[in-house]
Order: C-alpha cells, then structure tokens, then sequence
C-alpha cells in the first residue's frame, strides 16, 4: 500500500507540473485578441527634467531625497554665493549713487532756469531804461539845436544810450547763456538717469542670480536620483538632480515595418506590465517613428525588410496618472496591443480594469 501510494503521488505530482507547464506555454504562445490587433514589446518610461545651476558655485545643501515626490515651486538645492552677495551690495550702493546724481542734476535744473528768468528780468529792465534814454535824447537834441541846453548835457544823454545798449547786449547774452546752461543741466539729469536705470538693471539682475541660487523644481514630479552633492563646486549649467514627471508617462516599444505602416495616431492601445499581469493599462499612440530603428546593412529581399522595426510611443492618459501617481513607475517592461481595425471589438480579458 505504501508503495502503490507513492507511485500515484509521483504521478499526481507529474501530471501537476506537466499541467503547469502547458498552461505556461500557453501564455507565452498567447495569440492575443486575435485579428484586428498588433502588439509589440516595450518599457515604461516619462519626460525627464535636468535641475541645473545657471552660474557656478559650490553647493550648499541638497534638501530632497531620491525617490522623493516633489512640487512645482519647492526649493530643491541652494548654492553658496557669497562673492554674488558682495556684488549685489556694490550694486545697491552705486544704485543710491546714481539716484543722488538724478537728484542733484535736478536741482541744477532748477538753478539754471533760475538764473535764467533773472536775466531775462535784467533785459527787460535794460530795454526799458534804454526807451527812456532814447527818448530823452531825442528831447535834448532838439533843445541843445535851440540852444536852450549846452552841447555838454547833449553828449551825456547820447553816451547814456549806448551804454544803455551795450548793457542791453550784454543782459541779452547772460539771458542765452542761462538758456544754454538749463540746455546742458537737462542733459546732465538724462545721463544721470540712464545712469541709474543701468545701476537698477544690474542690481534686478544680480537679485535674479541670487535667486536662481536656489533651485527649485520647475513641475510637479519625482526625484530620480542626484547627480551632485552637497561640497561640490558645480560650473554653470551643471546637473544636480534629475526629475520625472509622472503626469507623463508614455510606454515605448517596437513594430516591424508591416505593421507600424498601418498603425494610425490616435489608434487605442491596452498594456499589460510584466509586474503586473493582472492589470490592463488604456494608452492612446501619440508617435510613430518615421525611420527604423534596427536596420539591416543591406536590404535586399522582402524577408530583410520585415526586420526592419519602428519606434512606437503610446500616451497613458494623464488624469489616469494623477491618480495613481504613488504606484507609477519608469522602467517596467510589458507588452501593448494595439487595435488597428476600428470594428474590431476587444475581448472581455483585455477589458481595462484600472480605476480610473
């Protein structure tokens, strides 16, 4: 009894792991939906983000982790800058220099169309005491014909008026040269404030670089891993994180060349992760390659083309993403079935059952 109990567990055992093994066999030989569908072999993968320093400097401190979900805005790293602190406070100082300078330039202005309207007023006064002058030359002139004044009296009357004249040439140059003068000082307010506005400029610029000292996520995503840290002297443009953004998430994979002739943007995709054999993950194609990726070095015959395999990229729906953004990860392999015959009906296996 012992050993015709053996046998028959030896044989229960067999036919188990023969049963086993036809059921594996037959996923692997899994035809798919069957007519109307292609598929093809491929990973996930999502837009990459480089967070990089826009001018060099020895980085302080990194403040996230890798594998860390990060927010668009938040402060990921921070460099030293102190040498750019030093440049700002020149800056700052040149700044008030210059907006003194607007100031008195201003004042100088005001001095100068002063002094004009004083010898526009010592003008006026000359031209009215020259009218006077004439006017009484001309009564002495006619009394000293009379002989009722001496020629004396005459004489000083017409040296008053040319030296009325003179005074009134000289009131009227001082009036131009104050008009030049309020000419120049203007300019000196427009240099002045060019001036300042240049000093501003640096100081906004330098307030930019200080700012971009620390560095900040540009979206909402996942840090992937770090490329330095902190103590090192980073140059312009040098990488200090890499990001993911899982809100876009794509799965790339690879169709022969009589295939991917007929797949269509747009066209509905269903994947199926190797991780995840259970769940079906609805996509949409969103890229399809317009050269080959593998090709042979001559293709000479019908069966050397269909070795030829373009690059397919199929959208996962970003709200689907957002919703699951704690479980979405890049790098998984799966396979994707795409629908290229719009009266092709999916079957209930392949029906999506991700929530979404």
């Amino acid at each position: 009894m012992s050993k015709n109990l053996k046998s028959v567990l030896a044989a229960l055992a067999l036919l188990a792991v023969l049963a086993a093994g036809w059921l594996g066999w037959g996923r692997l030989n899994d035809n798919g939906p069957g007519p109307g569908f292609v598929t093809g072999n491929g990973r996930v993968e999502a837009t990459e983000i480089a967070v990089a320093t826009r001018q060099a400097g020895r980085l302080r401190e990194v403040l996230v982790v890798e594998g860390e979900f990060v927010r668009a805005g938040q402060p990921l790293a921070r460099l030293e800058l102190e040498g750019l602190q030093a440049q700002r406070d020149e800056a700052q100082a040149r700044v008030q220099q210059a907006q003194d300078a607007v100031a008195s330039a201003t004042v100088a202005v005001a001095a100068r169309q002063s002094d004009h309207q004083s010898a526009l007023a010592q003008v006026a006064q000359r031209e009215s005491d020259l009218e006077v002058a004439r006017r009484k030359l001309a009564r002495s002139e006619e009394l000293a014909a009379r002989g009722f004044i001496s020629g004396q009296v005459f004489d000083d009357d017409r040296a008053r008026v040319n030296g009325l004249q003179a005074a009134l040439q000289a009131a009227r140059a001082q009036a131009a040269a104050a008009q030049t003068a309020i000419a120049a000082a203007r300019t000196q307010v427009t240099g002045a404030q060019s001036n300042a506005r240049a000093m501003e400029a640096t100081l906004r610029r330098i307030d930019v670089e200080l700012a971009e000292s620390e560095l900040k996520a540009p979206r909402d995503g996942r840090v992937q891993y770090r490329v330095a840290q902190p103590g090192e002297i980073v140059a312009a443009g040098g990488r200090v994180l890499n990001l993911i953004d899982l809100s876009d998430v794509y799965f790339t994979f690879f169709l022969p060349e009589t295939v991917a002739g007929r797949v269509a943007l747009g066209s509905e995709v269903r994947i199926v992760l190797d991780a995840a054999p259970g769940y079906v993950i609805p996509a949409r194609v969103s890229f399809v390659a317009s050269t080959a990726q593998f090709t042979p070095k001559t293709v000479e015959t019908a069966s050397e083309r269909q070795k030829l395999m373009f690059r397919v990229r199929a959208q996962i729906d970003r709200e689907l993403l957002l919703r699951h953004l704690e479980r979405v990860k890049t790098g998984l392999p799966g396979v994707a079935w795409i629908r290229i015959d719009p009266q092709a009906e999916w079957p209930a296996r392949m029906a999506v059952n991700v929530a979404r």
